[in-house]
């Protein structure tokens, strides 16, 4: 059987044709967009696939994917430049509160999924996978802690982790909404009315959404861009040395713990002098071109026939974290964030981020709105969460549940 072998030039120059196939398909099928599935999960997916059909049938694919650390490094380090403990302050305490309540659905998910693996005889690192790893952490967090739960014993955990990643997708998108509906019909809640002078301000601070357009001066040897781009390679130089030093005290945990640390401290210690003149914009910039490339590589390289014998089990497990998290959302987060109709609204985005993705959160939300009237409240709080802190928080959670299990 012919076997095609791409080097490292070859591999990223598909990756981009992939990419760019995942962003067309996503504009032509209304589905994927509304469900906010990334388009790079949709080429990269269509990609793995085609390499299955074609596989020991016509051709096989070998492919260099020795940019994906520093890639999977550079995109969680921009995640660390968000850790501002003045942004948290300034959130007040419903955002320390709703942080709180976050990390404590991290630790409700792996219990959830390492309860069922235990009882369907599987290993317990496959409830951990099907738990806060691809379901608060998205694809990107369970591509990169694979290959810790490969070397821990889970046979095939990339193509797990990517299953339950896209579950996790598809279903915030498809149950945020009806949570929050019937939480306002039950309840009988109503949108406050607000001045717009006092709506625009509320709704300004701290996420926008869109961000600004960045613009780029390539003219300049001091650009944002230039500037953010050697702040985010200190950062990530710094944590790498970090991270030897923790795992030489024993601790298994991705090389990108050290970085987000590291990073975090550069974005607070910038908020404190001004030296560094970090953007949140360049980081996000720069952040989203490392988290595609990473993204498709990883799935264009993903073996999906790993996945067979485990199906069923990774299904039932994933049926019960989504029962959990509506369960928790309606019963847990609307009471703690005030049992009013931003609270309504804010349960329907924690299902969407603790389920899939930020952006799964905010088009719940905004699809409420759109309905029912403003929520503010609920659009300072779940992004400021979902954005800039819940990443951080559950690479701590899964470091932690990865080290006792091994």
């Amino acid at each position: 059987m012919r076997t095609l072998e791409l080097d490292l030039l070859q591999t990223l120059t598909l990756a981009a044709v992939v990419y760019y196939a995942g962003v067309k398909l996503r504009q032509r099928i209304g589905l994927l967009d509304r469900l906010n599935i990334p388009s790079a999960v949709v080429g990269g997916l269509v990609f793995a696939a085609l390499v299955f059909a074609l596989r020991d049938r016509v051709v096989n694919f070998t492919l260099d994917t020795a940019a994906q650390p520093v890639l999977n490094v550079a995109f969680f380090t921009t995640i660390g430049m968000g850790a501002s403990f003045a942004l948290l302050r300034r959130g007040g305490i419903a955002v320390a509160v709703f942080l709180a309540f976050g990390v404590a659905a991290c630790f409700v998910q792996n219990g959830v999924g390492m309860t069922l693996a235990w009882l369907l005889g599987e290993p317990p690192l496959l409830g951990v996978m099907a738990g806060s790893v691809t379901l608060v952490g998205g694809p990107a967090t369970g591509l990169a802690f694979a290959p810790l739960f490969e070397a821990a014993g889970l046979d095939g955990a990339a193509v797990i982790a990517i299953t339950a990643a896209v579950f996790g997708i598809v279903c915030g998108g498809l149950a945020g909404n009806p949570v929050g509906t019937a939480l306002v019909r039950r309840h009988g809640l109503h949108a406050r009315a607000y001045p717009r002078r006092e709506l625009e301000r509320e709704l300004e601070f701290p996420v926008d959404f869109p961000p600004r357009e960045l613009t780029v001066d390539v003219e300049r040897e001091d650009s944002p861009v230039i500037r953010n781009l050697a702040v985010l390679a200190l950062a990530m130089g710094l944590g790498s040395i970090l991270s030897h030093y923790i795992q030489g005290a024993g601790l298994t945990l991705p090389a990108y713990i050290g970085a987000m640390i590291a990073a975090s401290a550069l974005r607070n210690l910038d908020e404190a002098t001004g030296w560094l003149g970090i953007d949140e914009n360049v980081m996000e910039f720069v952040g989203g071109i490392a988290l595609n490339i990473f993204l498709v590589v990883a799935l264009m390289d993903l073996k999906i026939w790993q996945l067979a014998g485990q199906a069923l089990p990774l299904f039932v497990i994933l049926a019960a974290q989504l029962v959990t998290t509506v369960l928790l959302a309606w019963f847990v987060s609307f009471r703690l964030m005030g049992r009013d109709y931003d609270s309504a609204v804010m349960a329907s985005g924690f299902v969407g981020f603790v389920m899939g993705t930020t952006a799964n959160a905010v088009a719940n939300m905004r699809a409420l709105v759109g309905r029912f009237g403003p929520a503010p409240r609920a659009f300072l709080v779940v992004p400021l969460v979902g954005a800039f802190f819940i990443d951080f928080a559950n690479a701590l959670v899964i470091t932690l549940f990865v080290n006792w299990l091994r």
